[in-house]
């Protein structure tokens, strides 16, 4: 497997991310540029958290239009696996990859904390080693986090088994509690919390390592 972690101007956890991938896994993983279009020989791509472009206007409204990003739609229209985490969740919305939307925290406050997690929906590949119904915790650090979207969407995402993660203690005021959905086929995964943060029991335990072991297979 070969992993590609997107880079934007002002991403902050690409390089957490191939310390994951790469240095825990053993994954071969590069770097893709925000300007690079060439995903050829790539298995899967991560869109890491961060402030791409700085969070201009809001969270992933400018990195929509990157050059990789008109890429990736082809590769994940393919079956390619794409992983948003945090800001890139975010980005993943804007992209029309999920649907809904990520707005300002419930108390307008930056949250940086360990938060339990359940796992609503084993369907998807990322989450079908942990089983529907188990329990974990993972680091959340966002200001915009709060997953919102109509009702129908919601009612969607549910009857598509598409909503993966929910907290077990909302904090910041998520619809349906959402921390994580997939898209109808599984193969794209957006998520807050950071899985790669949570892939060494020296640095911050192992919860985060199935979801990442999932590339693997």
């Amino acid at each position: 497997m070969t992993i590609g972690v997107v880079v934007f101007p002002g991403s902050n956890c690409d390089r957490d991310v191939r310390w994951a991938t790469e240095g825990c896994l053993g994954m071969p993983t590069r770097y893709l540029w925000h300007e690079e279009r060439d995903l050829s020989g790539l298995d899967a791509v991560v869109l890491p958290g961060g402030f791409s472009y700085g969070d201009y206007l809001r969270c992933g409204a400018i990195a929509r239009f990157a050059p990789v990003l008109e890429s990736l739609l082809g590769f994940a229209s393919s079956g390619g696996r794409v992983l948003g985490i945090c800001n890139g969740f975010q980005v993943l919305t804007e992209l029309g990859l999920l649907p809904g939307a990520l707005t300002r925290n419930r108390d307008l406050h930056f949250i940086c904390e360990d938060t339990a997690l359940s796992v609503v929906s084993d369907r998807s590949p990322w989450l079908s080693s942990r089983g529907r119904g188990s329990q974990f915790c993972l680091p959340i650090a966002h200001g915009e986090g709060r997953y919102q979207c109509s009702d129908d969407t919601l009612k969607q995402l549910q009857d598509d088994d598409a909503i993966a993660l929910q907290y077990c203690v909302n904090p910041n005021g998520s619809v349906g509690d959402i921390a994580g959905i997939t898209n109808v086929s599984g193969s794209v995964l957006g998520l807050m919390p950071h899985p790669e943060r949570a892939c060494d029991q020296q640095t911050g335990g192992t919860a985060g390592r199935a979801i990442l072991e999932a590339l693997l297979s």
